[in-house]
């Protein structure tokens, strides 16, 4: 199927890369359908992009990449909800707010993106851990760990 997206104009997807967020992102709860989209020259950070709405994007980091140490525990209502069943069904990515330069930029670690990687059911997790903030600098180590 074909899309259009904030950053790659129009490309083609199969339609087992949708990820499923069976009650949306915060803030948009009816946003239910996303893809993850490569960019060019990185490994580690790639694009969260709405099926459904072109101009939702999120630039969202593999966090062991950057961070690790990062660690947490989800709660048993994600892991029924997700159909988690070891850690190797699970894939976190973490939103980055990008600055400019790219070194002042930060990690929404208080809330990673959980996937199955095995059915691509998805959810953004809020976390408790009082270690990681919504805004910690990409280039830094979380105090915990």
């Amino acid at each position: 199927m074909y899309i259009q997206t904030k950053y790659h104009g129009e490309v083609e997807i199969a339609e087992d890369t949708i990820l499923s967020f069976e009650k949306g992102i915060p803030g948009f709860p009816d946003e239910k359908k996303f893809t993850l989209l490569s960019l060019p020259d990185q490994t580690f950070i790639s694009v969260l992009q709405s099926v459904e709405t072109s101009a939702l994007a999120f630039v969202v980091a593999d966090p062991y990449s950057f961070y690790e140490k990062y660690d947490f525990k989800l709660d048993e209502n994600t892991v029924e909800l997700l159909d988690i069943k070891g850690a190797e069904d699970v894939s976190a990515f973490v939103i980055l707010t990008v600055q400019d330069p790219f070194e002042a930029s930060t990690a929404n670690l208080q809330a990673p993106i959980i996937v199955n990687v095995k059915t691509n059911n998805a959810k953004q997790v809020i976390l408790n851990e009082e270690n990681y903030k919504t805004k910690h600098p990409l280039f830094g180590q979380p105090a915990k760990g």
